[in-house]
């Protein structure tokens, strides 16, 4: 397995250290592609966010984001955020969109926050159900600087990784990518969005009994998302979701959005990512999320093992691995088990490519192109023994049965009988974790075959239990399929004539705005936007706050406030975002960043 040889790390340890397969989604930022109204939504946004959020966030806002490398005025560049986020301990990466949740879990456990590289189109400015830079960045990223929650955060990863999906749970996922790439498409189709909508809708309300993973989803959703803390009365905001929607971080904390202490029942409210929250949670301190997650955790099939946790992976219908008490993984989609008169697994089967781990590092010999058609294995004691079967040694194990030609046979309590000639037996930390039979036969006690010589060679796992099921693969960059492809081309938008000179427009206004200069062209850039661009709300904007704030042109300054108000009045889906901008522009940002 080559690794990229062009892997762009950003000089960061985080980001150093992640394995191939999760690189395999990084895709470049291409940061030129962010057109100046890009950068004009990224501002108009931050300026919102920062003027709603000095009240009701928890943290200070402004110190939030230049410790994680980011600015009100422009869109992060990857390098700034990791040079920054390198002096805590952590990375950053950009991702096209959704990536599939155990991965985005696992990238919080090796501390690295996962970024969609694209920014919302300006009519979605106000929230967007697609992952983008400025949920991100500007709410995930200002509160990572806070040790408490950032350790939440990566044991959040470490345990979400492990967690057990259902066979649903990835439709849900499929379903959810689905629309938001649609939604976020720029020729779009009415039709397709609806029908992609509607088969959301049956796929959410039709998930049958919620997994581990779902559990585990609601509680990132109403800590890590939505999540508030302090008292009930006077709770701050720390959730990103709301952090990076200028909407709701205004109305969540009105008297009729229940606001309820966070603790373990939080699990069971479900929520919807199309509507606003009925309720929030609040939490005291963080060290409460952690106290909270490891109650869960300890229902979790990783902790608990067993037959339950059997029956989770086969529901799963995906890969995962069961770990037998001698410290032996079998991962594969695991399709059968038996159960024994005291509950107990006695054998279990996975169908398909299929491989075996210690620690999770695969066996030399035993990956799925050796174990391509599945694996099967008796779990237990051996009958009428105190001993386990991983603690014998190469002499005992070789008297077993009757020994004449140098044959072995087992008989477990389950009654599953093995009989065959010992050509391997694999130790690991002083424990025999497999054994490798020639011209063997395993039977179950009613007669029924499971291993005939003809077969080939047995290898049979070595456990008295199965003490651990989790998603995925022991050794995912051995198992998974690499595919590595951080050239990835992100779709290169072709402007019409018209829009590129609504973006020179933008240009110059930032221009004049960052170099105090050529203040006299905007009285000239205004009439190209009336005469050209009728659809267009934010750079009229722009130029007000200029004109505003120098004090200057007042018969422009108010030709341009009349001209948005009416527009304001005309427009209804940007009557809100008008007046939140003229807000903003007589309650200015820059002189409240002095005083934060």
């Amino acid at each position: 397995m080559n690794t990229m040889s062009h892997f762009n790390d950003f000089n960061n340890a985080q980001v150093a250290k992640l394995p191939n397969h999760l690189k395999q989604f990084i895709v470049n930022q291409n940061y030129e592609k962010y057109t100046p109204i890009d950068q004009a939504v990224w501002r108009y946004v931050m300026r919102q966010n920062y003027s709603y959020l000095k009240d009701v966030a928890y943290y200070p806002y402004i110190k939030g984001l230049q410790r994680a490398g980011l600015s009100i005025e422009y869109i992060p560049d990857l390098q700034t955020m990791n040079d920054n986020l390198g002096k805590i301990g952590w990375g950053a990466v950009t991702v096209d969109g959704f990536i599939p949740p155990a991965a985005f879990m696992e990238y919080q456990a090796y501390r690295v926050l996962v970024i969609a590289a694209d920014i919302r189109q300006i009519n979605h400015i106000e929230y967007t159900p697609a992952p983008d830079i400025i949920h991100e960045s500007a709410g995930h990223a200002p509160i990572i600087a806070d040790t408490d929650y950032n350790n939440y955060l990566s044991y959040f990863g470490s345990i979400g990784a492990k967690a057990m999906f259902s066979a649903k749970d990835f439709e849900l996922y499929e379903a959810i990518r689905k629309l938001s790439i649609l939604k976020e498409a720029v020729d779009a189709d009415e039709a397709q969005i609806a029908k992609a909508e509607k088969a959301l809708r049956y796929i959410s309300e039709n998930m049958g009994e919620p997994s581990e993973m779902a559990l585990l989803g609601r509680l990132h959703w109403w800590t890590v998302e939505y999540g508030l803390i302090g008292t009930l009365e006077n709770p701050k905001i720390y959730g990103a979701g709301l952090l990076s929607s200028i909407g709701e971080s205004a109305s969540c904390m009105n008297k009729e959005v229940e606001k309820l202490w966070y603790s373990i029942d939080t699990i069971n409210y479900q929520y919807d990512i199309t509507k606003t929250q009925p309720q929030l949670f609040v939490t005291e301190t963080f060290q409460n999320l952690i106290d909270v997650l490891e109650q869960f955790a300890d229902t979790m099939a990783f902790r608990r093992g067993g037959a339950e946790s059997i029956m989770k992976a086969i529901a799963c219908k995906n890969v995962a691995t069961a770990v037998y008490s001698s410290g032996l993984q079998v991962s594969g989609v695991i399709t059968d088990m038996g159960i024994g008169l005291s509950d107990d697994v006695t054998f279990i089967k996975t169908t398909g490519p299929s491989a075996l781990a210690f620690n999770g590092k695969q066996l030399p010999g035993h990956g799925k192109q050796y174990h391509a058609d599945g694996f099967s294995s008796p779990v237990g004691k051996l009958k009428d023994t105190k001993k386990l079967l991983e603690d014998y040694s190469d002499e005992e194990i070789r008297t077993l049965g009757n020994n004449n030609d140098n044959r072995t046979q087992m008989v477990f309590n389950s009654g599953i009988r093995v009989d065959g000639i010992i050509s391997d037996i694999l130790r690991e930390n002083g424990k025999i974790i497999l054994i490798t039979f020639m011209d063997c036969t395993v039977n179950e006690s009613n007669g029924n075959i499971l291993f005939k010589p003809e077969w080939g060679n047995y290898d049979m796992a070595v456990g008295e239990k199965i003490v651990s099921v989790f998603n995925g693969a022991a050794d995912k960059d051995a198992f998974e399929e690499i595919t590595l492809i951080s050239e990835e081309k992100t779709h290169r938008i072709v402007y019409d004539e018209k829009t590129v000179q609504l973006h020179q427009l933008y240009k110059r206004v930032r221009e004049i705005r960052e170099s105090g200069e050529n203040l006299e062209a905007l009285t000239e850039i205004f009439d190209q936007l009336k005469r050209n661009h009728r659809q267009d709300w934010l750079c009229a904007l722009e130029i007000l706050e200029i004109v505003f704030h120098k004090k200057i042109y007042h018969q422009l300054e108010k030709e341009i406030q009349v001209y948005l108000e009416i527009k304001a009045g005309k427009e209804l889906d940007h009557k809100k975002l008008i007046n939140d901008g003229l807000h903003v522009i007589k309650n200015p940002v820059s002189q409240l960043i002095v005083n934060e």
